[in-house]
């Protein structure tokens, strides 16, 4: 578990579990999206087939270690296809994951299955169920069934984002991990000795990565400047009210063919949002977007905390409601004109 980024007290507590042979056979890992939560359970899971696990966890050199981490990312086209556990290359370590934004009943049927075979090759079989709050409510009910007689041989390990969305009853059977953002300066480092970012995009991925390894390693630095000077334009044009610029904006970033960086430039707005925020409610702060702080300390002279307190509820709502599928075009039409009336 020494590789692992960030942590350390999760990655003591876990090496506790498996030197002491008292690994629970069910665990919640909860925390912010991309902070190691799946990282962390590949581990756990190495640790619990390799056959020459140590103090410090598996020995990460045998072919058992490098088979456990090697999983295929499924593609659906149906929903019915992601009823099933992928397995890693190891016959007893395997997961679960959502189709779309729903974790399907069908597939913690399949793990209710399967975790009631005898290992095949180890002493145990790992299961991890990839966005567990994701579960509707029969998927829920469902896999509570699996956690009330939880085979002896299995361990369940459940990676949830928002775990106050699951059932109490299933939090209440699980020894529950959190885990918290990643230190800025572990993420820089891990991103220029193991990524090939340079020191300078490294430092811009690190500060605006909200201590989410996960996301700083997707960060293409040049698009996000990008995507960075158009949020940019957006929050100017609010800023004097200009809502011809506002609806060219939002026709620009709803428009199908940069659907795929909608998200990503609606977070990159909250962050410069929350700057200018910080920017108009402390002195000295440390903001993420330092590059552009000049900027930022122009638009902190032009809008009101309140106002921008607002626009970052209503971008919090937005998010919340792509679960059920909005759109768009029209979701992005209201905010921008709710923010252009202030």
């Amino acid at each position: 578990m020494n590789k692992l980024v960030g942590n350390k007290e999760v990655a003591e507590t876990l090496r506790r579990f498996v030197a002491t042979g008292r690994v629970p056979n069910a665990l919640l890992f909860t925390g912010a999206e991309g902070v190691g939560k799946k990282q962390f359970a590949i581990e756990l899971a190495r640790c619990l087939v390799c056959a020459n696990t140590n103090a410090h966890g598996a020995c990460g050199q045998c072919a058992v270690c490098h088979r456990v981490g090697e999983f295929v990312n499924p593609i659906f086209e149906k929903g019915d296809e992601s009823d099933f556990v992928f397995f890693s290359q190891h016959p007893d370590v395997g997961i679960i994951v959502p189709f779309r934004r729903n974790l399907r009943i069908g597939a913690v049927r399949a793990l209710d299955r399967e975790a009631h075979y005898r290992p095949f090759e180890a002493a145990a079989r790992v299961f991890i169920v990839d966005d567990a709050d994701k579960m509707n409510d029969a998927a829920s009910n469902a896999l509570l069934k699996t956690l009330e007689e939880p085979p002896a041989t299995s361990h369940i390990i459940l990676i949830a984002a928002r775990a106050d969305t699951l059932l109490p009853t299933i939090r209440s059977r699980c020894q529950t991990i959190r885990f918290a953002p990643v230190p800025v300066d572990e993420i820089e480092r891990h991103l220029i000795d193991s990524c090939d970012f340079s020191p300078e995009d490294a430092a811009l991925a690190a500060r605006v990565s909200g201590g989410s390894i996960g996301r700083a390693i997707e960060i293409v630095p040049a698009s996000f400047r990008t995507q960075r000077s158009a949020m940019l334009g957006v929050l100017k044009a609010a800023a004097v009210d200009n809502k011809r610029e506002l609806l060219a904006a939002s026709e620009e970033m709803a428009d199908a063919k940069n659907k795929d960086e909608y998200e990503e430039k609606l977070g990159v707005l909250q962050t410069l949002i929350h700057d200018v925020w910080l920017l108009v409610n402390a002195a000295d702060v440390e903001i993420l977007n330092s590059e552009i702080e000049a900027e930022l300390i122009q638009l902190s002279r032009q809008v009101s905390s309140p106002t921008l307190a607002r626009w970052l509820g209503e971008i919090e709502v937005m998010s919340e409601n792509f679960i059920v599928n909005i759109n768009r075009k029209i979701a992005t039409d209201s905010l921008f004109v709710e923010m252009a009336g202030r």
